[in-house]
């Protein structure tokens, strides 16, 4: 039943409040309604003029209430209340956030609000109430406002009906890209970063003249994001070409440092400027517990010594560590270097969402800035003719004064005799009635005549524009480069761009650590410890009770530990952070988020350059590069798709041996299997019934090995026997293999 059908009747004849419908029809359209109110009303700005509704109302109640550059600032209480009672039937508080949004320095590149008051901070710091802040319009604001009296957009009724609202503002400056957006719709989002609007307009120029030019033409001049707290943009030329001609991408910004010497030999690291929309007391924070949970072993302390600008300082560690190697393990480990998202989805000028290219955004700002000016330039041409109307009459009064004087003292129904006589219209009577009869005696030929020609040479210009393209495109040109002067003092760019440099942070971080030979024990419970040296004897070590030793993995304090486990995925732990051997150490998967019902196949020390086989219980696999296997992440890294089984080090061999659980053993050349960074691999050996049960790499003039549970070798000289093509289901293994078919014990 659709929603304007008015419910059926009842018994008793009134309505009747029970609809039979189908639930899921009734959800749907119900939900597609709200859906398309939040995407068009609510999340994504218009291409137009960058803004979302409330903005738009907030900034044209603003101008209804004549709160100019000019004029005095008045409540925001009284703003929020104008706001909400005539065009926005929304909650208070969500307009009085756009309207503090808007006015923030530190948020907006080129604020559209001048508050008074506090309107918060870049430390987080939220704005005072309504009733204790003051606002008005920006010369930015008023740029986008320009010609709305002058038929220069359309106007829709407001939510009740009394009174009317702009669609659309005629936007003087490109804001879209000049102030960004963020938002999130149901099944969209958006999330455009500030641009500097003197690098929009020359792009919109050149594209004025060259209307073929592609996106990496246009970012000659609009060189990437311009943020209103600065920081150096680090994103590579190539990666933003791709962001800005398909919509979407990222933008990686730094903080901008410098160092400062603080005499002897020491030096201190001063921050001046933060990533946008990073928050400078959660940033201090963030520092401060990176050094309390000695994840930042070269950073010493943080301080926040800011003003009315940003200085954070940072100390090293070590006055022996370089400056460039400290701020890179921190751009890696804080929000001192963060990613901001780009997703140009916008509304176009037909209210349909969609991602748009740089190019395309500011073609659809110069078409509207076209509309604009041929709308407005059509309602100056009806002025003028409306007064070049007046003025025809008020010519035949002045050639006919005597005339005109006798009729309007002596005739009862002067207008119809004045119609009558001189062929006048009744704009052009009334016009000579309204004038005053000594204003109408001063009247002067030659005055008439030059205001009459003056407006007929402009009439003339407009109608010559508005029946040439050329000169219309000519004008919004002009028009841009007006705005750009008036903007000239906003126009100076804060984000800077830079190569990041190549620096070996992790090195430095180890350089810090020191290095001394260690034993992780790993426990079959999955209890984890360092024992410092090396572990003569197993025996000796002791467990909680019903746990046992599972690994026992030889290393040294800088080495990276790896844990692959049950479902594929790699972990990483730094040997440095595991705790000591005094007791019983603490769960593994404390530090990594491994579920209890995931199991651990393989622990061992990452080498630089060493390559591992990996498989799964399925019998795929293939060559890993150990360091594809590195992920500091708790989440770990997925590397192997299916259920992992083996994990071996490859060390130069030249073939690999494997067995399933059905006793069968095949051997082929280790050349055969792909080097892969993640996936499935290829298979390995086929199976009826069970799966892969153990593999061993070794090289063919050294021969198969084999490692009972009694921890003797035994030497396979006659292997050649099962070497057989990959894939195949292999033959039965040799007498005095392994009872429990594997090459070796595990752990």
């Amino acid at each position: 039943m659709p929603l304007d059908t008015p419910p059926p009747e009842g018994p008793s004849g009134e309505p009747d409040r029970i609809i039979d419908e189908p639930l899921q029809e009734a959800l749907s359209r119900r939900y597609l309604a709200y859906a398309l109110s939040v995407i068009t009303d609510r999340a994504l700005p218009d291409v137009r003029d960058g803004l979302k509704p409330v903005q738009r109302r907030v900034l044209y109640a603003m101008r209804e209430m004549r709160l100019n550059p000019e004029a005095a600032a008045r409540k925001c209480a009284k703003v929020v209340g104008e706001v909400m009672g005539s065009y926005h039937p929304h909650g208070d508080q969500a307009i009085y956030d756009t309207l503090v949004r808007m006015a923030q320095s530190f948020a907006q590149r080129y604020p559209l609000v001048d508050g008074q008051g506090n309107f918060g901070n870049i430390d987080g710091d939220n704005a005072a109430a309504m009733r204790y802040t003051e606002a008005k319009l920006t010369a930015a604001a008023t740029l986008l406002l320009d010609g709305i009296d002058e038929d220069a957009v359309d106007f829709k009724p407001t939510y009740d009906g009394s009174d009317d609202e702009p669609v659309v503002l005629p936007a003087g400056f490109p804001n879209l890209l000049a102030n960004g957006s963020t938002g999130i719709a149901v099944g969209m989002a958006t999330s455009i970063p500030p641009h500097n609007a003197g690098e929009l307009i020359d792009a919109c120029l050149l594209l004025l003249d060259d209307p073929e030019a592609s996106v990496e033409a246009l970012m000659t001049h609009v060189q990437g994001p311009d943020f209103p707290t600065g920081g150096v943009i680090v994103e590579p030329r190539a990666s933003l070409i791709e962001t800005y001609s398909t919509g979407r991408g990222g933008v990686r910004v730094r903080a901008r440092w410098d160092k400062e010497d603080t005499g002897r030999g020491t030096w201190q690291i001063v921050v001046t400027e933060i990533p946008y929309q990073v928050k400078k007391a959660d940033l201090v924070e963030q520092l401060a517990g990176l050094i309390e949970d000695k994840k930042a072993p070269l950073l010493g302390d943080v301080r926040d010594e800011s003003a009315e600008d940003v200085r954070l300082v940072l100390e090293p560690k070590s006055r022996n560590v370089e400056p460039e190697v400290l701020m890179e393990s921190l751009f890696r480990l804080s929000d001192l270097e963060t990613r901001f998202s780009v997703n140009l989805n916008v509304l176009d000028a037909r209210g349909t969402p969609g991602v748009m290219s740089l190019r395309q955004a500011l073609k659809a700002f110069l078409d509207h800035r076209r509309d604009v000016l041929v709308r407005r330039a059509r309602h100056r041409l009806a002025k003028i003719e409306a007064r070049l109307h007046i003025l025809d009459g008020l010519m035949i009064a002045y050639l006919n004064l005597d005339e005109v004087i006798r009729i309007v003292r002596y005739e009862e129904k002067p207008k119809e005799v004045l119609i009558a006589t001189f062929e006048l219209s009744e704009i052009q009577a009334d016009a000579i009635l309204n004038t005053r009869l000594r204003q109408l005696a001063r009247l002067e030929e030659m005055e008439i005549r030059r205001e009459h020609a003056e407006l007929a040479e402009e009439r003339d210009g407009i109608q010559g524009l508005l029946a040439s393209d050329k000169a219309q495109w000519k004008l919004v040109g002009q028009g841009l480069k007006d705005v750009k002067a008036q903007l000239a003092d906003l126009n100076v760019r804060r984000s800077a761009f830079a190569d990041a440099p190549v620096v070996d942070a992790e090195a430095a971080v180890q350089a810090m650590i020191v290095r001394e030979p260690i034993t992780v024990i790993l426990s079959e419970r999955g209890w984890i410890r360092a024992a410092k040296g090396r572990v003569d004897d197993p025996s000796e070590l002791k467990f909680k009770e019903g746990d046992k030793l599972q690994f026992l993995v030889p290393g040294e304090t800088t080495d990276k530990l790896l844990i692959f486990a049950s479902d594929g995925r790699f972990f990483t732990l730094g040997c440095d952070k595991l705790p000591g051997a005094r007791g019983h150490g603490e769960p593994v998967r404390l530090m990594i988020d491994l579920d209890d019902k995931v199991g651990i196949v393989d622990v061992f020390m990452h080498r630089p350059g060493a390559k591992r086989v990996i498989a799964s219980k399925e019998g795929y696999g293939f060559i890993l590069p150990e360091e594809e296997a590195i992920a500091f992440r708790r989440a770990g890294k997925q590397v192997l798709n299916g259920a992992a089984q083996v994990s071996i080090p490859l060390a130069g061999a030249d073939h690999l041996a494997v067995i399933g659980d059905n006793g069968k053993l095949l051997i082929f050349p280790a050349g055969e299997l792909p080097e892969m960074s993640r996936g499935k691999g290829v298979k390995l050996q086929t199976y009826r019934e069970g799966g892969l049960r153990d593999a061993a790499a070794f090289n063919a003039a050294e021969g198969l090995a084999t490692v009972d549970a009694s921890g003797r070798t035994r030497v396979w000289a006659e292997w050649r026997e099962w070497v057989g093509r990959r894939a195949g289901a292999g033959k039965l293994a040799p007498k005095g293999f392994p009872a429990n078919k594997r090459f070796r014990p595990k752990g």
